[in-house]
């Protein structure tokens, strides 16, 4: 029988946790994801109900809100993702499909991203991509690219930031990552 023990996106039994000077890599698997894209004509209906299911409205372009057990950052044109504690709803689709109904395509994406949640100087993101660290401020979301994989980074706070990338690059993520923490510590 084969052996069906669950994994970590860097392909480990427990999350890994890299501390390099003041600079902290964490990988983190705790949020359940869904993809929520606004069908033709039903931009308001699907603000609306997303709104009544998580308290939150959903942000604009760069846009990063949370509340409650609820994150959503915006994606695309009427295209968002939501994140709330995998504890909470391991079938995240369960949960937004019925609230959405027909306002809204749902996909799951829980298993397609990696995520690494960085403690670090804002300067730090200047080594891995192009975004102006001005302009990332706590309650940003911005798609970008590292190392040649699409990326989104997300600013919690001061120092606070996770960066997702898709699940099948995490090591080379990872990799980047530390490379650009070891040139900065």
């Amino acid at each position: 029988m084969p052996d069906l023990t669950p994994i970590t996106p860097l392909g480990g039994s427990s999350l890994r946790t890299d501390t390099i000077g003041a600079i902290s890599i964490a990988e983190a698997d705790d949020w359940a994801l869904a993809s929520v894209a606004a069908r033709a004509g039903q931009l308001e209906d699907t603000l609306t109900r997303a709104r009544k299911l998580t308290g939150l409205d959903l942000p604009g372009p760069g846009g990063l809100v949370a509340g409650g057990d609820w994150r959503a950052w915006w994606m695309a044109p009427e295209a968002w993702m939501l994140a709330t504690p995998l504890s909470a709803s391991e079938d995240i689709v369960a949960a937004v499909k019925p609230a959405l109904g027909d306002a809204a395509s749902i996909t799951e994406q829980t298993d397609a991203w990696a995520r690494f949640d960085i403690t670090a100087p804002v300067g730090f993101l200047e080594r891995l991509c192009n975004v102006d660290p001005a302009r990332v401020t706590p309650g940003t979301a911005t798609r970008t690219v590292m190392e040649h994989m699409g990326v989104v980074v997300l600013r919690h706070g001061d120092q606070a930031f996770s960066v997702l990338g898709v699940r099948s690059s995490a090591g080379s993520l990872h990799h980047a990552l530390l490379t650009a923490a070891r040139a900065v510590a």
